[in-house]
């Protein structure tokens, strides 16, 4: 399997995807497998409820879990919580400092009638002994997770100055074996925690390269089910849905522009797989690249002024960036003797990458500043791939082998910290972050 995924990434998963089995469930569970000892100790207290019956979700465990998955912060055990304050009044610094916790959250859920709700929280400073935020929130009951995820967006925020990504989602394919020689293939889309999981494209020929649009309503992808490969769009909320291309030869590799207005792609309609821009409001086909090597796996700069892709005109899997203005075409990629699927983070400082290095072993996500050139291996599982960047540069999401079974694993840019996502059974592959959705 590790030989045929790694000729090239054009044949990658077209042939990969034929050896996916078992039964996946629909929720990806979440299992720490690298952590940091240098965390912060926060304090998130259980939110009151003021209603009748109980809650669907626990929004302090919610906002918990959040925090501790970061790396940056660990939360005091709810046994060994001195108090259960849940407003400013019942705070007493004092009984929190003994704890050496360092930030408090405390709050409250209300009921509005019917399905309304309403909560209201607080963050303190401790050490400070001073309230950092205090919101309200309402929605419905049915909504409790998106508002805790809001919630922690909020906090995450205000504690380390950069945007949270817990109300963001990511898709994913599936392939579930339904006989010697057929399989059912399902793109879904979940939150980024990997609960609330909902199939939107099932099939039974393989589903490839989910991409999000920039405002996040839609996907582009690649999908087998008329025989060969072409490109789709599809509104997540509604199903609805367009097929892009149908081109002779290869259609892959679908990647949005930062503007929504154009989606980068690979075809061979001309010959050798190429790069072209399609631009969604005349339905125009721009090629970009001309050479007979392959080039593929195209990826937009954070400013839609170049593209970054895969190509074998150097004699292996080599990544270049091409000036859009001018056509100037430069190598980028010069350790190891792999490097593809290239993306960049939303600063546009680094790319994230397949990388394999000049002696063979190991292909690991790693990160290359493209400034200084400099690369960083960021995970060390024997065969990981198709990385995709957080909108707020914080976590990269990737592909790897798990023994003889494909999930999903998350490691943070700085390489500090590892989780993996995989399904109770059977294979995951080809994840996608999302944008910011709010």
């Amino acid at each position: 399997m590790i030989a045929v995924r790694r000729t090239f990434p054009l044949l990658l998963l077209l042939v990969s995807l034929l050896l996916w089995s078992s039964l996946v469930q629909a929720n990806l569970t979440i299992r720490i497998t690298k952590g940091s000892d240098q965390t912060t100790p926060v304090a998130i207290v259980p939110f009151a409820w003021k209603g009748t019956g109980g809650l669907p979700e626990d929004i302090a465990r919610i906002v918990s879990d959040n925090l501790e998955r970061t790396g940056l912060f660990r939360a005091v055990p709810r046994e060994d919580l001195i108090s259960l304050p849940t407003r400013a009044s019942e705070v007493v610094y004092r009984d929190w400092r003994l704890l050496q916790v360092n930030y408090l959250l405390v709050g409250s859920i209300e009921s509005q009638g019917g399905d309304r709700i309403e909560i209201r929280y607080e963050l303190f400073d401790v050490i400070n002994q001073e309230r950092m935020l205090g919101e309200t929130v309402s929605g419905r009951i049915q909504e409790l997770r998106s508002r805790s995820h809001f919630v922690s967006d909020r906090v995450y925020e205000k504690l380390t100055g950069q945007r949270g990504i817990f109300s963001t989602r990511i898709a994913y394919v599936t392939a579930e074996q339904t006989g010697n020689a057929s399989y059912t293939y399902r793109l879904h889309v979940a939150d980024a925690d990997g609960q609330r999981s909902r199939t939107i494209l099932t099939s039974r020929e393989p589903i490839l390269s989910p991409d999000w649009s920039p405002d996040g309503k839609q996907l582009a992808y690649v999908s087998f089910e008329r025989g060969r490969p072409a490109i789709f769009v599809q509104e997540v909320a509604t199903g609805q849905r367009y097929q892009l291309t149908n081109f002779r030869g290869l259609n892959g590799s679908p990647a949005w522009s930062p503007d929504g207005k154009r989606i980068a792609m690979t075809l061979s309609r001309d010959g050798s797989p190429e790069i072209y821009i399609y631009h969604l409001d005349n339905r125009r086909l721009t090629r970009v690249t001309h050479h007979y090597a392959i080039d593929t796996e195209p990826s937009w700069s954070p400013d839609g002024k170049s593209l970054i892709f895969t190509s074998s005109r150097s004699g292996g899997p080599q990544i270049y960036r091409i000036d859009l203005s001018n056509g100037n075409e430069e190598r980028i990629s010069f350790e190891g003797n792999y490097n593809a699927r290239a993306r960049y983070s939303p600063d546009g400082k680094e790319i994230f990458m397949v990388h394999r290095d000049a002696g063979g072993g190991l292909f690991s996500i790693a990160a290359l500043n493209m400034q200084s050139g400099r690369l960083r291996t960021l995970t060390t599982s024997p065969l990981d791939e198709s990385p995709s960047v957080a909108p707020n540069g914080s976590m990269v999401i990737y592909a790897l082998m798990r023994g003889t079974r494909g999930v999903l694993g998350v490691v943070s840019t700085d390489g500090r910290i590892q989780y993996e996502l995989p399904a109770e059974r059977g294979d995951v592959r080809e994840p996608a972050w999302s944008p910011f959705l709010n």
